[in-house]
């Protein structure tokens, strides 16, 4: 039996850096915001800590979905303003070396071969708005608060902005990031930020479901729809067509 941080038993099958919790169920991971008191804010260590999970399930070959979920009430709640007094121009490195560890990870699940499902209930504004969309798939509960309040507080949302500009129509993208008006749930799936919307207590499990399915399906096949269907997206019509062509002759060798 392993132990987590605060000397509270676990499953042999978690692991708990105190800010992150893993866990394999099956070849599915779920990974788990943890600093529920905090509503998962994300600060350098989480987020290093989140970056290296998920480099990790995409490197382990047992892992077919992953889930990204957070511990408590919310899912997460953007950056961690608490650690802005220690980014100033006077520490230009700090500064740069955070904004490159949040950059990478908006884009990370979509750059990943494993297909990732986000369960999110409460919050997910800035930071963590964008977490939630970046997912592949994303199940949330009825509870959701989904938005970019970031110029409330004096802060532009420059490393969300590029998500929101892919996922949304301009006139409502423009609307959240310039008033901070929060969507609900129902808002969130009729604009198609959402799959599914389901009770706050059954996200996981939704979310589990979506990821067991895609744990059934052949992962080379899975993993080359998934690189096709991102990369087509910003292609010509003509270059799009010839890499399905392409992806069409190699799929011949994923027939079991």
């Amino acid at each position: 039996m392993t132990v987590t941080t605060s000397g509270q038993p676990t499953d042999p099958g978690t692991r708990d850096s105190g800010v992150l919790r893993v866990e394999d169920r099956g070849s599915v991971r779920v990974i788990t915001l943890n600093r529920p008191d905090k509503l998962n804010a994300l600060d350098t260590a989480l987020t290093r800590a989140l970056s290296g999970a998920l480099d990790e399930a995409e490197n382990d070959g047992r892992v077919r979905a992953v889930v990204l979920t957070g511990a408590g009430r919310a899912f997460c709640s953007g950056a961690d303003l608490s650690e802005f007094s220690a980014l100033t121009p006077d520490e230009p490195e700090a500064v740069l070396e955070r904004a490159a560890l949040t950059a990478r990870l908006q884009t990370r699940m979509q750059r990943m071969g494993t297909p990732v499902v986000s369960a999110v209930r409460g919050a997910a504004v800035g930071g963590g708005a964008g977490l939630a969309i970046g997912a592949d798939m994303t199940v949330v509960g009825s509870d959701l608060k989904f938005g970019y309040p970031e110029l409330r507080h004096s802060i532009v949302p420059a490393l969300v902005m590029a998500g929101i500009q892919r996922q949304l129509n301009r006139k409502l993208a423009f609307e959240l990031i310039s008033t901070g008006r929060l969507l609900s749930a129902a808002e969130a799936l009729e604009h198609g930020l959402a799959n599914r919307v389901v009770e706050p207590g059954q996200v996981l499990d939704a979310a589990l479901e979506i990821a067991e399915r895609w744990a059934a399906v052949e992962p080379r096949a899975l993993r080359a729809a998934k690189d096709l269907f991102y990369r087509v997206a910003d292609l010509p019509t003509e270059a799009a067509v010839r890499a399905g062509q392409d992806v069409n002759a190699l799929m011949r060798g994923f027939r079991r």
